[in-house]
């Protein structure tokens, strides 16, 4: 899970649901009366998640299993029962998508960004991969601003670059974890410009040019988060405050992203107990 974000701390049983990225999950300061929805979407969408990354299946059978899970999203939406398989995903999702009106296509975007997953490892360009954060990271801001009823076009273009920005920041911090994976988030056409190839980096090489393709993915990100933060004026009451230590957790990160030289390749930074401090002390003067 992206440093920075809250594990969830509703009392309904959140199966294997642990790790989702960028998330902040039904946490001490969501209102009481959001943590029920917010907790379901997070189970739908970790769920979606593990069927798309975690074990061993091919990905034909990743993207057969997205499919009947997808086909159990609409069935729930209709009001017809799920099949047995994720009963109790859609059964917890079922009545906050009534009692909210979640918006369906949301929610498929995700799935739509989980298929991409099961079967894509490579990204030519910043737009191939600004599509895939589009779907993969967006929807979740656009939720939760659905579910505190924020639906002007500025707010939701700053829930985007929050969201996009948390997508690559736990893509930076990661290299070092996805490559060996035999996934590489970092657009081809950067390679290209800074004079790196593909075998330097599924060598974990660390060499300047690396170094300095990184750096810029990095101040990219920080760019866009801080075009997004001033949304966190706009979310009332505990909210609010919660989005605030999402957006300087993930600054945190870039923080210690620069501090270490850029190098991710080697070694994942991680928050202290002094980072915590810090993200409150930021969050308080925002």
């Amino acid at each position: 899970m992206t440093p920075g974000l809250q594990q969830p701390s509703d009392p309904v049983p959140l199966q294997g649901v642990t790790h989702y990225e960028n998330f902040p999950v039904a946490s001490l300061l969501c209102p009481p009366r959001l943590r029920p929805p917010i907790a379901a979407i997070y189970w739908f969408a970790r769920t979606a998640d593990d069927i798309a990354d975690e074990g061993d299946a091919t990905p034909q059978a990743r993207l057969a299993d997205l499919a009947a899970y997808r086909a159990d999203l609409m069935a729930t939406a209709a009001g017809l029962p799920p099949s047995p398989r994720w009963a109790p995903v859609f059964g917890q999702l079922r009545p906050q998508m009534a009692q909210f009106g979640l918006p369906i296509h949301l929610l498929d975007d995700l799935l739509s960004a989980f298929e991409q997953d099961a079967v894509k490892q490579r990204y030519a360009d910043e737009a191939e991969l600004l599509d895939y954060c589009n779907r993969s990271a967006n929807p979740v801001g656009r939720l939760l601003l659905h579910l505190y009823d924020i639906q002007d076009a500025a707010s939701l273009q700053m829930s985007d670059d929050i969201c996009t920005a948390l997508q690559l920041i736990n893509f930076w911090q990661d290299l070092g974890v996805d490559i060996p994976r035999g996934r590489i988030y970092l657009p081809a056409e950067a390679w290209a410009r800074h004079g790196v190839d593909e075998a330097q980096l599924l060598a974990l090489d660390a060499d300047p040019a690396v170094l300095q393709l990184i750096a810029a993915q990095v101040q990219s990100a920080r760019a866009m988060m801080l075009r997004g933060q001033p949304l966190v004026k706009k979310i009332p009451g505990r909210g609010g405050w919660e989005l605030r230590l999402v957006v300087q957790g993930g600054l945190r990160i870039l923080d210690k992203i620069e501090a270490q030289g850029f190098n991710t390749l080697q070694r994942r930074p991680k928050l202290r107990p002094w980072d915590l401090v810090v993200m409150g002390w930021r969050a308080l003067m925002m």
